[in-house]
Formats: C-alpha cells, sequence, structure tokens
C-alpha cells in the first residue's frame, strides 16, 4: 500500500487504497454481531421448544461470551505475532462455520457447544480491527473509521433482527442459522483479495513490542479496560435481552419486535458514525485527542443512563423513544473508545492490548445476560435488571472522566522486539 505524510490525509481523507479494507472490516463486523445474536432472537422461540426457565435461558445465551472473552488474550498475541490478516480469515471461517452447524442440532447441550465455537472464532475480530487501524490509519482518521466499524455491530443486529424476526416468524429459527452460516463464506474471497499486505506504515519508528505485564502496568490500560466493560454491559443487555423483553414484557408481536429493535440498533448506528466523523474533524481542527476522545465517551456513557426509563415509563411509545434516546447516547460513546486504545497503545502493542481490554471487557457479555436472567427470575420483573444497567454505565463515564489519563502514544521501556508479520 502507498503511505502519504500525515497532513495529506488529513486534507485527502481515507487512502482509497485503504476503504476495500475498512468497507469489508465493517462487513466482517455486522456479520459477527448478527452471528452471536441471532440466538437472542430466537430466545421465545428456544424457551418454549426446549422449555427452559429465564435463568437456563440466561445460561445458554452467555454461554459465547466465555470462549469469546478468554480468548482474547491469545487472539491478541496471535495478531502480534502472526499476519493479522490471515488470522482474521480463519477466525471468520471458523464462526460462520458454526452458525451454519447451530441450526443442525438437537439440544442444548450441544447449543452450548457451537456457542463455544463462535466465541473462538469472533475472538480474533477486535484485535486484528485495532492492529490494521493503529497500522495504516492516522490519528485523525480512526475516529471515522472506529466510527463505521462500531456501526457494523449495531447495523448487523439492526439487519439480523428485523430479517431474523420476520424470517423465524414464518419459517422457523433453523434454516436462518443455516443460510446466514453458509452464505457468509462470500465474504473470504473478497478478504483474500484485498486485505492488507506488506510493511505496516505507522510501525517504523514505532519502537520495541511491550510486554503484556509492561501494558498491565499503565494506569489508562485499566481505564480502557473498565471502560469497556461497562459500556458492554449495556450493549450486551441490549442484544442478548431486549428482544425476550419486547415480546414478553412489552407484548409486542414478533414482526413489532423486529422493527423496533432494528431501529434501535440503526439509531446507534448513526449516532456513532457522525459523532466519529465529527470527533475528526475537531481533532484534525487542532482540538486535543485527549479532549475530544473523552468528552465523547463519558458523556455518552452518562446519558446511557435514561435506559432506566424504558422500564419505568408504562407507556409503550414514550418507552420506546427512550429506548432510541439511550441508543444514541451509546453511539455517541462507542464512537471513540477503540479510538482512544489504538492512540495509546500504537501500532507495536494494539494486538495485545486490545485482547486483553476485550478479554476483560466482554466478561460483560457473561455478566449482563447471566445476572438479568438472575434478576428477573427472582423479581418477576425487568426494572432492577435495567437499574443495574443504568449504574454500570454510570461507573464508567467516572472512570473515563477521572482514571483515564491523557490520550496520547504511551512509552514503553526498551525490551526485546518481537517479529512483526508482513
Amino acid at each position: 500500500m502507498s503511505v502519504t505524510t500525515p497532513r495529506k490525509m488529513a486534507e485527502t481523507g481515507i487512502q482509497s487504497s485503504l476503504w476495500p479494507v475498512l468497507v469489508l472490516m465493517v462487513a466482517s463486523v455486522a456479520i459477527n454481531y448478527i452471528d452471536r445474536g441471532n440466538l437472542s432472537i430466537a430466545a421465545p422461540m428456544l424457551k418454549d421448544e426446549l422449555k427452559l426457565s429465564p435463568a437456563q435461558l440466561g445460561f445458554l445465551l452467555s454461554a459465547f461470551f466465555w470462549t469469546y472473552s478468554s480468548f482474547q488474550i491469545v487472539s491478541g498475541w496471535l495478531v502480534d505475532r502472526l499476519n493479522m490478516s490471515w488470522v482474521l480469515a480463519g477466525g471468520f471461517f471458523l464462526w460462520s462455520a458454526a452458525t451454519a452447524v447451530t441450526g443442525l442440532v438437537h439440544g442444548i447441550a450441544l447449543l452450548v457447544v457451537l456457542r463455544l465455537m463462535l466465541g473462538v472464532g469472533e475472538s480474533v475480530a477486535y484485535p486484528c480491527y485495532c492492529k490494521i487501524l493503529a497500522g495504516y490509519f492516522e490519528e485523525q482518521q480512526r475516529g471515522f473509521a472506529n466510527a463505521l466499524i462500531d456501526a457494523g455491530t449495531k447495523l448487523g443486529p439492526a439487519l439480523g433482527t428485523l430479517l431474523g424476526g420476520l424470517l423465524m416468524a414464518r419459517f422457523g429459527w433453523r434454516p436462518f442459522f443455516i443460510v446466514l452460516g453458509l452464505a457468509s463464506m462470500i465474504w473470504l474471497p473478497a478478504w483474500v483479495k484485498w486485505m492488507p499486505r506488506g510493511p505496516i506504515p505507522n510501525l517504523r519508528g514505532a519502537g520495541d513490542v511491550p510486554s503484556v505485564p509492561q501494558i498491565l502496568s499503565k494506569r489508562s490500560a485499566w481505564a480502557t479496560f473498565a471502560g469497556i466493560f461497562c459500556g458492554n454491559y449495556l450493549w450486551y443487555f441490549l442484544l442478548t435481552w431486549l428482544p425476550f423483553y419486547l415480546v414478553r414484557e412489552r407484548h409486542f408481536s414478533m414482526d413489532r419486535m423486529a422493527t423496533i429493535g432494528a431501529l434501535a440498533y440503526a439509531v446507534t448506528a448513526t449516532a456513532t458514525i457522525i459523532t466519529g466523523w465529527l470527533a475528526d474533524r475537531a481533532i484534525a481542527a487542532g482540538v486535543s485527542p485527549t479532549r475530544v476522545r473523552k468528552t465523547c465517551t463519558a458523556a455518552g456513557l452518562g446519558c446511557s443512563t435514561v435506559i432506566l426509563a424504558v422500564v419505568a415509563v408504562p407507556n409503550g411509545s414514550a418507552s420506546m423513544a427512550f429506548l432510541m434516546l439511550a441508543c444514541v447516547s451509546y453511539g455517541v460513546f462507542a464512537s471513540s473508545h477503540w479510538a482512544i486504545t489504538q492512540t495509546i497503545a500504537g501500532p507495536a502493542a494494539a494486538g495485545r492490548w486490545a485482547g486483553l481490554q476485550n478479554f476483560i471487557g466482554n466478561w460483560a457479555g457473561i455478566a449482563a445476560p447471566a445476572l438479568t436472567g438472575f434478576i428477573v427470575g427472582r423479581t418477576g420483573q425487568f426494572f432492577w435488571a435495567f437499574a443495574s444497567v443504568a449504574v454500570v454505565v454510570l461507573t464508567g463515564a467516572f472512570v473515563y472522566l477521572f482514571f483515564l489519563g491523557p490520550v496520547e502514544p504511551a512509552v514503553w521501556p526498551k525490551v526485546a522486539r518481537d517479529r512483526t508479520p508482513s
């Protein structure tokens, strides 16, 4: 790939050679989130078919995150040691295959096994994205690039919820899983054609590759770990329990649930893209990355506490309006939290830092669905589940505002250099 100076890149925007890479990463993360969220869409059917209690359903919905979280450290190490483009391709194949086979199995035990396989495959995604964005994109481009990728995490579930809800209501959930998993494989030939190759431009002069203990010694690392956990708690709560809540508590039909769920994700994606673009423009105009990124993350999570009004307001229309407002707020947060990591870690440490961050952050994927199932099972209502989400996101806002230091490249002690793939 050709390399331009940061000034020229700021003036011309993202290089034309990088657009196919970015588009394919957005497509992959959209498929990623459809695959991890499709079981939630099928949850009302699964609960009746397998006669599951709320706690058992929460257990099944959280199974994906056991391996997704625990393999993050391994994936981060692989990305810094091997070619990140091929690591992403291998993970994509594994998670798509697991999705297709899910539609063929019967029984909760096999469903859990396949969800664990899905988690292993998808664990490579964000370490690869971070390595690519830190290595090939400049600071004033990462807000928009990260926003597009994050928008994929919302548009994927939006499309999955809309089509999944409508198609499952007519044909059942199994055909949807099989077709989705097989059709996704079309992405692989396109990625092999356009994936990044050659030396990583931003790695030149970046210094030595830090070790995991050195990353863990940084206060800013723990701030990003805690911050993404808090943001993920809200996101995974919506991803895993929103369809069930809309159908069973608000008594919406599957069609209406699909429409509202898709709209919520689309609203989040729109807010993310707009905020990411504005953040990049502010940085290009001279505003410090620290001020821009911390404002987006802290304000976004702080305003997300409005999620409590969704369950507190009896009127269905008003409740859904508050849901959309909470999604807009989350979108503001989501536009910048990965850009913070990429800036502080730099291209040399991006893979490992992202793996550690996602390892801790995605324990929220275990906690949110399981704790929600426990709370609903014990109380018989969703109010305290929504209240717990509000407390968690408010905590995240304080972490970004008061615990995270300057958003600038970290200075690493001199260590033995790892082999970085070209």
